[in-house]
């Protein structure tokens, strides 16, 4: 079984809701996330992030749904880390 357990997204946000609490609307999607954000970029009306969410088996279709619902956007997948668990 192949499970997903560090993502590395960019993501473009607006300045509300604040970063402390995208990460923990983050960070509830999934049993044991671990959520780290740092800000790469603020402009005006956004902020660019580097969000880096690590789990037993992250799941990315509810990370984006949740970005999506906080007005954000996921520019691209910078880094995976993927285990096979079924590997002896």
């Amino acid at each position: 079984m192949l499970q997903l357990k560090r993502l590395v997204l960019d993501v473009l946000k607006p300045h509300h809701p604040d970063v402390l609490e995208f990460a923990r609307a983050i960070a509830a999607q999934g049993k044991n996330y671990r959520v780290k954000v740092d800000v790469l970029e603020i402009d005006d009306q956004t902020q660019t992030l580097v969000v880096i969410v690590e789990g037993d088996d992250v799941h990315l279709d509810a990370l984006v749904e949740a970005i999506n619902e906080m007005s954000g956007s996921v520019h691209s997948i910078d880094g995976v880390e993927v285990w096979n668990c079924d590997a002896e």
